[in-house]
């Protein structure tokens, strides 16, 4: 895909990406679709969106559809290394939230509140999570995992779903709390994209031996709010266990 020479993780495309990933301080591991990264004793599981090809999953002619897809391989590679680093601080990230996490992860919440277009053959009722699993509509595969193996990752970020940062349809926030883990939703870098964008970033920062993570809020332009740290945003979450940024493997 065209998308590959510029979204380009794993630096395959430096020529167009400008990415090399010998100057990564923190080496990738897999492919485009699904890689890991370690930092200190955080694994950070990273998985891209896959609606490639034709509806209801793809893009089709519409050069669009908002529900988020990934393969049965990328569920299956998520939870064997979800299983196997349980000694770990565990982030995954995947452009879409889990099913009603956040703020518009409901069920029709995507397109009823104006986030996402109608696109009737491309499954409106999941525009705004991740709503496909090997092309198994509505599959919720990562969310029955978690939901029977509670606390089993520390984070999950996402974002797809572009907002003011105060925004709380379907009575839930940016940032919120099920299953033991906390799900952040980062989004958007983007003013344009989208109906209700605000740019906005956010900033983790993680602190030696403390079990915690603060998550500030910055806005890029002030079109909402002041551009700056909103502070009204600001939140501490839990870690399972202390931050290390040093990791003694011997």
């Amino acid at each position: 895909m065209v998308v590959r020479k510029w979204i380009d993780p794993t630096g395959e495309n430096s020529e167009y990406s400008g990415v090399h990933a010998d100057r990564r301080p923190y080496p990738v591991t897999g492919t485009w679709e699904r890689y890991t990264f370690e930092v200190g004793n955080i694994l950070f599981l990273v998985m891209g969106d896959r609606n490639e090809g034709g509806p209801p999953v793809g893009r089709g002619e519409y050069g669009g559809y908002p529900a988020g897809a990934v393969t049965r391989e990328t569920f299956e590679w998520w939870r064997e290394n979800v299983e196997a680093n349980q000694d770990k601080i565990i982030i995954s990230a995947h452009h879409h939230m889990l099913k009603e996490t956040t703020v518009a992860s409901g069920p029709w919440e995507g397109v009823d509140g104006g986030y996402h277009g109608r696109f009737e053959d491309g499954a409106p009722i999941g525009a705004s999570y991740l709503y496909f699993v090997g092309g198994e509509p509505d599959a919720g595969a990562f969310e029955s995992y978690l939901a029977k193996h509670p606390s089993a990752i520390d984070i999950w970020i996402g974002g797809h779903t572009h907002t003011n940062p105060d925004d709380t349809y379907g009575g839930r926030s940016h940032i919120e709390q099920k299953w033991g883990v906390t799900f952040v939703n980062v989004a958007a870098l983007s003013r344009y994209h989208g109906q209700k964008n605000i740019a906005m970033s956010r900033l983790f920062t993680f602190e030696d031996g403390s079990n915690e993570v603060n998550v500030r809020c910055y806005l890029h332009m002030s079109d909402y709010a002041p551009q700056g740290w909103y502070d009204k945003a600001e939140r501490t979450v839990p870690l399972r266990m202390p931050f290390s940024s040093v990791v003694n493997r011997g």
